[in-house]
């Protein structure tokens, strides 16, 4: 038995093997929320042959990231003391098994997210295997941490993460992604469940865009890049015309860090590392780490300047780019990370 759990079930033009996969699951003590985002008229008798669960309604196609949002929301409401919530995929992919090994860990492991992690070997789609290796690749740096699969639709979500999760804006196939980035940011472990590989067809039955929704996927990886690189051109474009007018190193420095600092706290607290914690708990922290790498940076110029006779801007340039891993790695796990004295919400494991 597992108690006071539910699975939720994104569906947008579903196969012929939802409505088996739902019996199955129904057969068990899981709660089943299937979301049916905008499928349209013509899948109406496929939904309508469902057993007794709770069904849910988008008019039109949301995205897979509102459908996951939309169950999670009716199933906080509908079961008083759930424990956790699993989502899996409406393709197939997920054998009944497979969801009931995940749902029994998230019901033991209260401060985990749970993911269900495939084999990606020489039978699964290329698609598949190369968008997981390079995702893989780039998430370890954002997240500090390695995962095998970190597009796996099936997982087991805790109740204390849900409603951080509800205020994640995107909606696509990159909420996903958003979750690991919550998870990381609220100091939840990550725990992986081994689990069947299924694809069917060569995954015929998904929905994923390869170009549109990679894009959107790497959108997320890269932002921090993005809000780096335009702090980086406010940052020495003020430095330079500073520089140009009084000549001194330490005094261009300091507007041109006040100008970037402006832009990027906003930027990289909200789009980047999707903090909600008061500015009392992250404005100290993160003018700590200004000051401290305004100084390492300066501290860069005055050497590079004089001990290797560089001109100011690339010595500027070069510094800076030293910098720019310390700086990310010092805002994920320090400035923009919930406290350690905050462990109801979760802990997050090193």
């Amino acid at each position: 038995m597992i108690p006071q759990m539910a699975v939720v079930i994104p569906a947008y033009r579903p196969g012929s093997a939802l409505p088996e996969l739902i019996r199955q699951i129904a057969s068990s003590s899981l709660a089943v929320f299937v979301v049916d985002d905008g499928s349209g008229p013509e899948f109406e008798p496929l939904f309508q042959s469902l057993p007794d669960i709770y069904l849910l309604r988008h008019a039109q196609n949301r995205g897979k990231g509102a459908a996951l949002k939309t169950g999670i929301r009716e199933a906080l409401r509908a079961i008083p003391g759930l424990a956790a919530v699993v989502t899996a995929d409406s393709d197939g992919q997920h054998a009944v098994p497979d969801i009931l090994r995940v749902a029994e860990a998230a019901g033991h492991q209260p401060r985990s997210l749970v993911l269900g992690v495939r084999h990606f070997g020489a039978g699964v789609p290329f698609r598949s295997r190369f968008g997981n290796r390079l995702t893989r690749a780039v998430l370890r740096l954002f997240l500090g941490q390695r995962l095998s699969d970190t597009q796996t639709g099936l997982r087991g979500i805790p109740v204390a993460l849900c409603s951080p999760l509800l205020d994640v804006r995107s909606n696509g196939y990159e909420f996903e992604l958003d979750m690991l980035v919550t998870a990381r940011h609220h100091r939840y472990h990550f725990v992986e469940v081994p689990i069947a590989t299924i694809y069917r067809a060569d995954n015929e039955g998904s929905h994923f865009n390869p170009l549109l929704d990679s894009l959107k996927i790497y959108f997320v990886l890269l932002r921090f890049t993005f809000i780096s690189l335009a702090t980086a051109v406010i940052d020495n474009a003020v430095f330079l015309l500073m520089y140009d007018h009084g000549g001194s190193i330490l005094g261009s420095q300091v507007w041109g860090r006040l100008a970037a600092l402006l832009f990027n706290y906003a930027m990289a607290r909200r789009a980047v590392f999707l903090a909600r914690e008061p500015h009392r708990a992250t404005v100290p922290k993160y003018l700590s780490l200004v000051v401290l790498s305004g100084a390492a940076s300066y501290g860069l110029i005055r050497i590079l300047t004089h001990a290797l006779a560089m001109e100011v801007l690339p010595a500027k340039l070069l510094a800076e780019s030293v910098l720019f891993l310390i700086n990310f790695v010092i805002q994920r796990d320090w400035v923009f990370v919930k406290s350690r004295g905050d462990r109801g919400q979760g802990a997050w494991n090193q």
